[in-house]
């Protein structure tokens, strides 16, 4: 025998005696979720009936985003484009802002369509994947990694909500915007970012999760779990939160893009626990120490740094930065709900973080799927 199956994941090779025996790692379930990326069916069903009951803080969450321009049916796409592109040299950003508009309005309109049941709001969201799945062919720049990431994480969680509803995507559709993730956005992600800060591969893991999700493609899935355990660049769990004190590789370099590699690193999460994983929970809860030493020292407390030289050996912080501290991002609420209301586990930075900007709104761009509080609040449990 010279090889090793399993249909749950990665297999190990060992030998004994000389014989091989296969031992499967499970990295999911044998089948996965629908819809199962940010949200299983019944925590839609939630959100939906804690709005249509009008009970705080979700209401106060639906009415964000509900104001929010790009989450209207009447929202006015800009594309779509056959090519699109983000970078830092002349010439490298291609439509990107109106991109970025469209991917929003995609995932803001599908969010709406499984709160209100407007079907205009699905109608808007198909309009948007369906005119990009028909003409896009590339995406370039020297921030094209982060672009695919970014962005395709936005239109695959707008997709997986409308395929497993009643919002009459046809099967000839879905097959093309599948198409056009597989030979468009993964080739570009792919093989992560290893030359780069860490937000860059922590984005490509969320996203090729979510794409494995959609396409009902393990090993597309694996191969972004994995990375995330084991990646060799600064994108991966203990690449990017470096140490047990929760301090991050990008703490050094500015608040903005240190909560912008934790927030990536959280949606994986939540993707992995949809698809029956603890991701969050490894490293002894790692992810929950970067984020408590985030939300600390942009709350205004000190906290401990060490400094650090990356993985590239390009980026060498010798003290914790100040750019940016105290502009909390809406990326807490996931967090502090899933520990301290699924788990029972205590993490009050990321809880005043969290209650200090409640309700969250959106993100900036396309960087992270915002609006935390109406979509990941629990029903409070007694304190742990």
């Amino acid at each position: 025998m010279n090889h090793c199956n399993t249909i749950l994941g990665r297999a190990i090779r060992i030998s004994i005696l000389g014989l091989v025996y296969c031992i499967s790692v499970q990295t999911a379930r044998a089948e996965f979720v629908h819809p199962g990326l940010l949200h299983s069916q019944s925590q839609l069903d939630l959100i939906k009936a804690k709005v249509a009951a009008g009970e705080q803080p979700w209401t106060g969450g639906y009415e964000l985003l509900r104001q929010n321009k790009e989450a209207i049916y009447g929202y006015q796409v800009k594309g779509p484009y056959a090519r699109v592109g983000r970078g830092r040299k002349q010439g490298d950003n291609v439509y990107k802002s109106q991109f970025d508009a469209d991917c929003n309005a995609a995932h803001y309109n599908a969010l709406m369509w499984a709160i209100t049941g407007d079907k205009r709001h699905a109608d808007k969201a198909l309009e948007i994947l369906n005119g990009y799945s028909a003409i896009l062919k590339e995406i370039v720049g020297t921030d094209k990694i982060l672009m695919a990431s970014l962005n395709g994480a936005k239109l695959l969680y707008a997709a997986e909500i409308l395929r497993y509803s009643d919002a009459g995507w046809v099967q000839a559709d879905i097959a093309r915007f599948e198409t056009m993730m597989r030979t468009v956005f993964y080739p570009v992600i792919r093989d992560f970012a290893t030359f780069a800060n860490g937000n860059w591969s922590t984005g490509c893991v969320k996203t090729m999760m979510a794409m494995g999700v959609f396409c009902n493609d393990k090993a597309i899935f694996d191969r972004a779990v994995d990375w995330y355990y084991h990646g060799t660049d600064n994108g991966s769990l203990t690449g990017y939160i470096i140490n047990d004190d929760g301090q991050c590789q990008e703490s050094g370099r500015d608040q903005a893009h240190a909560q912008l590699g934790i927030a990536h690193l959280a949606e994986a999460c939540e993707i992995g626990f949809n698809q029956g994983l603890d991701m969050y929970g490894a490293a002894d809860n790692r992810l929950l120490k970067g984020f408590e030493y985030t939300a600390k020292y942009n709350l205004g407390h000190e906290v401990p740094f060490v400094p650090h030289r990356d993985m590239t050996g390009e980026y060498n912080h010798k003290q914790i930065s100040e750019v940016s501290r105290g502009k909390l991002r809406p990326i807490y609420e996931m967090v502090y709900h899933h520990h301290r209301n699924r788990k029972g586990v205590a993490c009050p930075f990321t809880e005043q973080a969290a209650k200090s900007i409640r309700p969250e709104g959106a993100g900036p761009y396309a960087d992270c799927c915002g609006f935390g509080t109406l979509l990941f609040s629990l029903p409070e449990q007694t304190q742990p």
